[in-house]
């Protein structure tokens, strides 16, 4: 069995940030940093060359698998902002409702620009999702 292809890289979080365009795609970038910190409590890191991740866990499915991924974070990419909550989204259509414009993925949720959305709400999402992970695998700070 292969391992993750995403794994923590020691990489510069403000460094990498800071190489984001255009600059309203970075601004937004940062201003998710803050709030990440914010509700998490843990310290950034990089996953992979573009992942933003905070906390991580370790898993195993049922198949024998196991690994170590981060917890939650997101990804300031060129098409949109990609947010990360590992529980998926299955669940979360009461928040999501309320969350402003976004599309969705089974991990990942796809925002334009940080405008688009009510930050209260994201932030409700972040938080609801590290609850609902930590309740299946420990979250750990690193």
């Amino acid at each position: 069995m292969s391992g993750n292809k995403t794994v923590p890289t020691g990489q510069d979080v403000p460094a990498f940030l800071a190489t984001i365009e255009p600059a309203r795609r970075r601004d937004d970038g940062l201003a998710l940093l803050d709030l990440f910190g914010r509700v998490t409590g843990f310290e950034a890191k990089m996953w992979g060359p573009s992942i933003v991740g905070f906390g991580r866990y370790h898993y195993r499915y049922e198949s024998g698998r196991t690994g170590d991924f981060l917890a939650t974070g997101f990804s300031p990419r060129k098409a949109n902002l990609s947010i990360y909550i590992m529980p998926g989204y299955q669940d979360y259509s009461d928040i999501l409702d309320r969350l402003g414009k976004h599309k969705m993925g089974k991990s990942c949720l796809y925002i334009n620009k940080l405008a688009d959305v009510n930050m209260e709400v994201l932030e409700e999402l972040i938080r609801t999702g590290l609850r609902d992970l930590n309740a299946k695998w420990p979250v750990l700070a690193d």
